[in-house]
């Protein structure tokens, strides 16, 4: 069977949708996404207000990754929320999407290995002396990735804790509520992976073990701004920067278990498994999924016709990625079956206005 419920006619990418305390006019979530276009010191800036305010049509949107410490920043040119400096410069992006109607959630990255001295100026920590595989930027160019500091036990916490400290500046900021990086290959996914985790101590070996950080960091955000307001983006199965899991299934039921308990707001799920595993997943959560339905980098991209058929499936939500990137107006180009611009790749992560606050919105025949 490859249906849990059958879709309603009510039911629809536009209809709208009650998520915590807000209620969205439509489905469309638009999914995090780097660009690197943040000033020194990790600040946001006019131009991400504009970009963001763009795209305020979304039912949601989840902010680029946001470090929630400097030695969690993986990027050189990502923005911050460790200080109250990056807190206030958040604030013109958040009125911003706020005046055109919309919702935004600041998506909190914490890199773990998936960083370099370079950068950060310290050696990047995780879960054991396991490096990344691939290379990552620094203000240097690409370097191959570094081996990271194993984090002693009495640690660990305080690393779980800087996503709580964040999510309290985040709506501080004006942000209406977090979503923690769980997925591909950063810290959280770190831990969860069975290669990039060793560990022998309480943070490690059995799946009650490798879900156990993820769990503290989860608990502790909701204990600082609410259930309501905290969700968190997993990849089950991914192999990004070289993670692997050799029991998907076992490790996220076990791991949704513990987090329906704490009532998050939603889980966003990525499509780095397959469709059986997915499912799977979405009968182990009870509360709202939305669904990121293809590879995120990946050959593919989502359209209306894929978003369909997940919320067929039982996803109540669907994120878009690129496709939001050349299309500021998606949702309406979505409702009216518009064609889509095509992202220039060569703009994602240069810098500067160009490819960011320049696309269009459609202009009708």
């Amino acid at each position: 069977m490859t249906t849990l419920a059958p879709s309603t006619p009510e039911v629809s990418l536009h209809s709208g949708y009650r998520l915590g305390e807000l209620t969205l006019p439509n489905r469309v979530v638009m999914a995090p996404m780097t660009r690197v276009r943040a000033a020194s010191g990790g600040l946001a800036t006019a131009s991400m207000a504009a970009y963001y305010a763009q795209r305020a049509t979304a039912g949601l949107i989840v902010s680029e990754g946001v470090q929630p410490s400097l030695v969690g920043q993986s990027n050189p040119g990502t923005p911050g929320l460790h200080t109250d400096e990056q807190a206030a410069s958040w604030r013109q992006v958040t009125g911003a999407v706020h005046a055109n109607g919309g919702r935004i959630f600041a998506q909190l990255m914490h890199g773990g290995r998936v960083s370099h001295a370079d950068t950060t100026g310290m050696q990047p920590v995780g879960p054991s002396a396991v490096p990344a595989v691939g290379e990552v930027f620094t203000p240097n160019g690409p370097q191959p990735t570094p081996v990271p500091r194993a984090l002693e036990t009495d640690e660990v916490p305080e690393h779980a804790r800087s996503y709580a400290e964040a999510a309290r500046r985040a709506i501080e900021a004006g942000f209406d509520g977090v979503e923690l990086h769980g997925a591909n290959g950063y810290l959280i996914s770190q831990f969860l992976s069975s290669n990039a985790n060793l560990r022998t101590d309480r943070y490690g070996g059995s799946v009650q073990g490798r879900i156990r950080f993820a769990v503290e960091a989860a608990s502790a955000t909701v204990e600082a701004i609410g259930a309501s307001r905290t969700g968190i983006r997993l990849s089950p199965d991914g192999t990004f920067w070289g993670v692997a899991e050799d029991d998907p299934v076992e490790l996220y039921t076990a791991l949704l278990g513990e987090l329906a308990d704490l009532g998050l707001a939603y889980i966003h799920v990525e499509a780095t498994a397959d469709e059986p595993t997915l499912l799977a997943l979405r009968r182990a959560w009870p509360g709202t999924l939305i669904m990121n339905p293809v590879l995120p980098m990946g050959p593919d991209q989502t359209d209306r016709a894929t978003a369909d058929r997940w919320l067929g499936l039982g996803a109540d939500l669907i994120s878009f990625g690129r496709a939001f990137l050349a299309n500021p107006d998606l949702v309406e180009r979505l409702r009216i079956g518009a064609p889509l611009t095509p992202a220039d790749e060569t703009t994602y992560y240069q810098g500067g206005n160009q490819g960011y606050l320049t696309y269009p919105t459609y202009q009708h025949p």
